[in-house]
């Protein structure tokens, strides 16, 4: 019977230790996700539905703003000799215009540029979006699927309304490529529609992960590095090169990820348009 209690109170001990150490571990580790918090900022509620001003929509307002006080101040100046910054808003300008010049076919060039500002404002929002999230402290709104998804939904729905009023019902031939056995045409209609449809989920899904599978190998990397050079040793101290030396080119990496991923949905917004207006 002694035995026995004693056993139950080794193991309250040790239950009781197990839940003080996770506590303590939980409260001194932060997981690498918290960055990709969403909290509220300014509540709101409108009956049952519950508003907020969150630091995702603050983070999305200061890049809209900055983007037009970039523009607004670069293009007042109207200078002969552009300076840094107008070289930087026209190099974009160019890059995006020859960019729906290249990918868009089939329409003349006062037509394409129907699209151009849609296209322009989709890639820098996108850029300086990136960019900022790479700021220390600062919030990435690319890293939300939810954003990114309606971005994409959003776009690619007015893609298709394009696709309708160019062709008409004529567009739904996409649908069903030519040659194909009358017995198979269900079957691939289907499958094309299918395939279309996650055209629109795929764009949203491919900048949402590669922005939050960057950041967060870089959190990890940071926190592990960091941990190493405040264990105040000096062996911890020259092994934590080797992860600060790997932190600072992942950093690297990603900042070349947040522009390529900015160009890659831009140039599929483009492939997407030119496929509905002409058929492919």
């Amino acid at each position: 019977m002694e035995g026995m209690l004693n056993d139950l109170i080794v193991r309250g001990v040790y239950s009781e230790f197990y839940e003080y150490a996770e506590s303590i571990l939980n409260n001194m580790v932060p997981s690498p996700l918290e960055q990709f918090s969403i909290v509220p900022l300014i509540p709101m509620n409108l009956g049952d539905l519950y508003f907020s001003f969150t630091n995702s929509s603050l983070f999305m307002l200061l890049t809209l703003s900055l983007v037009l006080l970039l523009v607004h101040f670069v293009t007042r100046g109207g200078n002969l000799v552009p300076n840094a910054w107008q070289s930087l808003v026209e190099l974009l300008y160019d890059f995006v215009l020859n960019l729906v010049n290249e990918q868009i076919g089939g329409l003349s060039g006062n037509v394409k540029q129907k699209f151009f500002p849609c296209i322009f404002v989709t890639f820098t929002f996108l850029l300086f979006c990136n960019l900022q999230g790479m700021i220390p402290y600062s919030f990435t709104v690319t890293s939300h699927f939810l954003i990114t998804l309606g971005l994409s939904f959003s776009i690619f729905i007015g893609i298709t309304i394009v696709g309708f009023q160019r062709n008409g019902l004529h567009f739904l031939s996409f649908l069903l490529p030519a040659g194909v056995p009358l017995p198979l045409a269900p079957f691939l209609v289907l499958l094309e529609l299918i395939s279309y449809c996650f055209r629109a989920l795929s764009l949203g899904i491919r900048l949402f992960a590669n922005m939050m599978a960057g950041h967060s190998l870089v959190k990890i990397l940071s926190g592990f590095a960091w941990t190493m050079l405040c264990m105040n040793n000096l062996f911890y101290f020259i092994g934590d090169l080797g992860p600060l030396f790997i932190v600072l080119a992942l950093t690297g990496l990603e900042l070349g990820v947040a522009i390529l991923q900015a160009y890659v949905f831009t140039i599929l917004i483009c492939i997407y348009l030119n496929d509905a207006i002409n058929l492919h």
